[in-house]
């Protein structure tokens, strides 16, 4: 009784809050500048569209028979400047097929929340959302023999067909209580998925996650956290989930103020990493400091015979301390975090000191001492706000200590980069990675199939979309 009755006055506090945040929107200053996530690179798209029988340079490998899939922002209808954050359009997901060394066809479609449907004139798809965040748009994933577009902060999934069109809002059949992520982690050895989840509305708890080979949910353990922290990804390990607990935290002032994305920086709440044992309870996190940055993205962990946890990471010296329109960090890089719970202490060391994001490796190593990790390179503090204006990969051999670059040459732009595998028993970098690069020179983009064993070299193919497909968050290759 006494949860139906919290339930009931935290849906009440939440709806007066909404009322003031409604009211407080249309008073915001109006921006005298362009905004920089609605224009140029990051414009919006207006329309869905299926092309067939695409254009392909090169060879395509046999082996791949799948689609690779991409989930970004795009607002559906005309968002209001003065309030719009990057992190809150309406998600998009553009899918390419290929089989047989072709490109069948490209869609792209908007994730059928209210903001869609109401455009389009559509009726809601069936299943519970979460209001004001109904159209998952940071990744899409393969769970189960099924896609799933995710989001974080209490987004429900949303499940997709083969072709993209929205079949449902579904928390896993049922099984998932609370709040999602954009971040799941796949164990190769248990075949489990694991995620860190949060929520705006209840500030003082986080959640570990885990979803079993049939993508339903087996746990949802609460972990005791202050501020409402933005945890955006984990990691994990043989035997912990790693919790980054850092200075990014909910903003009820910026949340009454209009803003639609409530959180920022906060020099007030403590830096920290937790080791969670993978099926203990939340009171038993063992929590170690880190010196203050934020992370939205680490790329491997594992421990190692003494007891010690590595993780590498991208780590920002600031994140979203000033810029209310998205990511304005003016400063990256990729580092190696030690993380030693016997002396509570972290030793960060850095691995790349260029500008970066969106680490990516060979999967089949999660939990396990890997040696490449792939970037994307991003301008090193030439704006506030990210352009995503950068021309180059990084790959980095963390045994070597060596860096090597990809540049796709003057106004072509990677996005994130995913590895495939040749075969599930090849080397570790004996296989492909697969991305879209945005061509501004004449506004139109490719999916690049790169050689990960010969990186600086020319693509193995590329197929060409005859328009700009914006900038987004997170892709995979899903595998028929």
């Amino acid at each position: 009784m006494a949860g139906n009755v919290e339930t009931l006055i935290r849906g009440a506090v939440v709806k007066g809050i909404g009322k003031v945040a409604d009211f407080n929107r249309k008073r915001l200053p109006r921006p005298t500048d362009a905004h920089p996530f609605l224009t140029g690179i990051h414009k919006p798209m207006t329309e869905e569209f299926t092309l067939e029988e695409l254009r392909v340079d090169g060879e395509i490998p046999a082996q791949l028979k799948g689609r690779y899939l991409r989930n970004g922002p795009n607002p559906a209808a005309a968002p209001d400047p003065a309030s719009y954050h990057w992190f809150t359009g309406a998600g998009m997901v553009h899918g390419i097929r290929i089989e047989g060394g072709k490109a069948d066809w490209y869609r792209n479609r908007w994730v059928r929340g209210s903001e869609a449907c109401a455009v389009l004139g559509e009726e809601l798809p069936p299943g519970p959302r979460a209001e004001n965040n109904d159209a998952p748009n940071t990744n899409v994933v393969g769970l189960a023999g099924r896609t799933f577009a995710i989001v974080e902060a209490g987004g429900k999934p949303v499940e997709l067909g083969y072709q993209l069109d929205t079949i449902a809002h579904n928390p896993f059949d049922g099984t998932l209580v609370g709040a999602y992520t954009a971040h799941p982690h796949h164990d190769p050895v248990t075949n489990e998925m694991h995620a860190i989840t949060y929520r705006g509305d209840e500030p003082d708890k986080v959640w570990h996650v885990v979803l079993d080979k049939d993508a339903r949910v087996v746990r949802e353990e609460a972990i005791a956290v202050s501020d409402g922290p933005s945890i955006h990804d984990c990691a994990i390990t043989e035997n912990y989930v790693l919790v980054f607990d850092l200075p990014v935290t909910f903003s009820m002032k910026m949340l009454l103020s209009g803003y639609r994305f409530p959180y920022a920086w906060n020099d007030a709440h403590q830096a920290r990493v937790g080791l969670l044992p993978r099926k203990g309870r939340g009171d038993s996190i063992i929590w170690v400091p880190v010196e203050p940055c934020y992370v939205f993205h680490p790329a491997n962990a594992y421990e190692t015979a003494d007891g010690k946890v590595v993780v590498d990471v991208v780590a920002h010296e600031t994140m979203f301390a000033s810029s209310k329109r998205g990511p304005d960090s003016e400063k990256s890089r990729m580092e190696r975090w030690i993380i030693d719970p016997a002396v509570g202490t972290t030793t960060r060391t850095v691995i790349h000191d260029h500008a970066q994001e969106f680490p990516r490796y060979d999967e089949r190593l999660t939990t396990r001492p890997y040696r490449y990790a792939y970037t994307i390179a991003i301008p090193d503090g030439a704006s506030a706000e990210w352009a995503l204006a950068e021309t180059r990969l990084f790959k980095h051999d963390l045994d070597a200590g060596a860096t090597a670059v990809h540049d796709f040459g003057p106004g072509r732009h990677p996005g994130e980069f995913v590895f495939v595998p040749r075969s599930e028993s090849g080397a570790e970098d004996d296989g492909w990675l697969i991305g879209l690069v945005v061509d501004m020179n004449d506004e139109t983009t490719e999916l690049v199939i790169l050689n990960a064993d010969d990186f600086s070299g020319s693509p193995q193919a590329v197929v060409h979309l005859p328009h700009r497909v914006p900038p987004g968050f997170h892709g995979n290759w899903i595998a028929d």
